[in-house]
């Protein structure tokens, strides 16, 4: 599972011309899943973006996390951050998760994160008009497969 992770001081997605979610300060996540993740994966990624202490305290370090700015997070999904760009020039996707299991688990990840903060979503498989102003820019990687 890997999630990209942009701070953003407000963010929103469209589909079709209509805005779906949208959040004022917080994080935005592009969600990725390839085979072989699960509910461990996610609880890993969740507890860290949760605890991720990327927002400024007084002083102007950046020593909070979301919990303690009262943000909110727009998930979206994003199959395209498993593409292998090995071979030639078009990317291959061959290592993203398919349809229904990638949704249940981004689904189940979206839960989980909803447990703890406000969360907004596009809408999985479609095509989507994603707007981020990010903060900073303050953009971080995390992969599970890391840990």
């Amino acid at each position: 599972m890997r999630v990209v992770i942009q701070r953003s001081k407000s963010s929103n997605v469209s589909v079709k011309q209509k805005v779906v979610g949208e959040i004022k300060k917080g994080l935005v996540l592009l969600v990725g899943f390839t085979e072989g993740d699960t509910e461990n994966d996610i609880d890993y990624i969740v507890k860290k973006i949760i605890n991720l202490r990327i927002f400024d305290d007084e002083n102007g370090v950046m020593n909070k996390n979301i919990l303690e700015t009262g943000g909110s997070i727009l998930s979206i999904s994003q199959f395209t951050l498993y593409a292998d760009t090995k071979k030639g020039n078009r990317p291959s996707y061959i290592k993203a998760m398919k349809g229904e299991k990638a949704t249940k688990l981004y689904d189940l990840f979206n839960q989980k994160l909803q447990e703890q903060v406000e969360v907004q979503t596009g809408i999985f498989g479609e095509e989507m008009l994603v707007n981020i102003m990010n903060d900073g820019p303050v953009t971080i990687l995390i992969d599970s497969e890391g840990r």
